[in-house]
């Protein structure tokens, strides 16, 4: 504030009239400025006002031009509706044929637009459609070309032709290529059965490829007069309908979670099966060598290792000693002849329980797709029906061998344990009987 009052007071005074004259100047100065705006103003106000009779003018003969094509139009659509009237005098039932012929046109247009055919004569289809579309009286000309058109569909429909069409690979790429076409039936190449698709107009390559293509390759080579092939009668929905079908990747795909878990369990249940399966045939093998010469028992199997507990020189003099300790050495090799069992017999028990875990958990997917969509469309429901029916065929299909696997495994265990049992009753009947002589001394 001190420095702002000294700038104040270093400044030159204004004296009273000069004051009084600056205030008049900038006056005079303001009054200018609004009179040229009001100049301007009216200026432009003038402008506007020719603008605006401009424009009024311009809409009166606007408004006379419509009155006068008002007035045409209703005169041109008067004399089109005596035009059309007398037309329809003079053609009499012809009107009635060139309608039939239109409706015709329609419909064979429609049939055809599924049709392989179109590969091979292109176009057909939208000249069928501008004829049946077409508000002109058909000539003559347009009548013979409806007429050879079906004449045409009906000499291709015996036809067996081979020729070059574009074709649409698994992979996407397009591709000319030699193909044979049956009729309307089916079309096929060299290594793959084709569809035609009527949004495309094109011929696409199968995805999944039926079983037979050799059969029609014969049937091309074949030189008789007679010969078989297989054809679609279906005109593709056969072959629609095969890809639709799920394979078996599908079917484990559509079990879902639980599924895998069954599958999982399958695959591990069979591989101890085949395993256990595989070490008791060893096993048995072992023992038959072993039982060709008691005298020496070898230990890399259960007969050696039983016989092998009284040593070469039995000390046991004691008959319930010793079918103890037999005892005691078939008892140590039963853990090893039944390793695996239990956990096969829990699987095979297991999983139809979790083909049941799979079916209510479908069946809840399927619920939830009738409250969101109120059950109009059975597609939204085919992942939680497909989930219910197929865990519990997985679950069965994994519980049946599992049972069979168990009983095979069991059997095969019992069997080689019995041969222990009966081989330690026969070593104490060799005991007794090499004891009893000198009892009787």
């Amino acid at each position: 504030m001190a420095a702002l009052w000294a700038g104040m007071a270093m400044a030159a005074p204004v004296s009273p009239s000069e004051l009084l004259e600056r205030i008049r100047q900038e006056k005079a100065s303001e009054q200018q400025l609004m009179q040229e705006r009001e100049r301007q103003f009216v200026q432009d106000k003038a402008q506007q006002q020719g603008r605006h009779d401009a424009a009024r003018a311009a809409l009166r003969k606007a408004e006379a031009e419509s009155a006068q094509l008002k007035a045409q139009f209703e005169e041109q659509e008067k004399l089109l509706a005596e035009q059309e009237q007398q037309l329809k005098e003079r053609m009499g039932e012809l009107g009635e044929l060139f309608a039939v012929l239109r409706q015709s046109a329609g419909d064979i247009a429609g049939q055809w637009q599924g049709s392989m055919l179109n590969v091979e004569k292109a176009g057909r289809v939208e000249q069928l459609e501008r004829f049946a579309n077409s508000r002109r009286l058909p000539t003559a000309e347009n009548i013979e070309q409806l007429w050879l058109h079906i004449l045409d569909d009906m000499s291709a429909t015996g036809q067996v032709k081979t020729f070059r069409a574009p074709v649409i690979r698994v992979g996407g790429e397009s591709q000319e290529l030699d193909v044979t076409r049956v009729g309307p039936f089916s079309v096929a190449a060299e290594q793959s059965f084709l569809v035609y698709h009527a949004g495309e107009s094109s011929l696409r390559e199968l995805p999944r490829q039926p079983g037979g293509l050799s059969k029609v390759q014969e049937w091309k080579n074949s030189q008789a007069d007679l010969a078989y092939t297989l054809i679609d009668p279906t005109r593709g929905g056969l072959l629609d309908q095969l890809q639709r079908h799920p394979t078996f990747i599908d079917r484990v795909h559509q079990g879902g979670l639980v599924g895998y878990v069954i599958m999982v369990l399958g695959v591990l249940g069979l591989l101890l099966a085949v395993w256990r399966m595989a070490e008791l045939q060893l096993v048995i093998g072992s023992i038959g060598k072993q039982m060709r010469n008691l005298s020496s028992p070898q230990g890399n199997n259960p007969l050696g290792r039983v016989l092998g507990v009284l040593g070469p020189n039995p000390q046991v003099t004691d008959l319930e000693t010793l079918e103890l300790k037999l005892d005691e050495a078939v008892m140590q090799e039963v853990p090893r002849l039944e390793r695996g069992q239990g956990l096969l017999k829990l699987i095979a028990a297991v999983a139809p329980l979790l083909g049941l875990l799979g079916t209510v958990t479908g069946m809840i997917i399927t619920f939830q797709a009738i409250t969101q969509s109120g059950g109009g469309d059975s597609r939204l429901m085919a992942d939680g029906i497909s989930q219910a029916l197929v865990t519990t065929v997985q679950g069965l299909v994994v519980a049946i061998p599992m049972l069979f696997l168990h009983s095979i495994v069991l059997a095969r265990s019992k069997g080689v344990i019995q041969l222990l049992e009966q081989q330690c009753v026969g070593l104490l009947a060799l005991h007794m009987s090499a004891k009893d002589p000198c009892e009787s001394e």
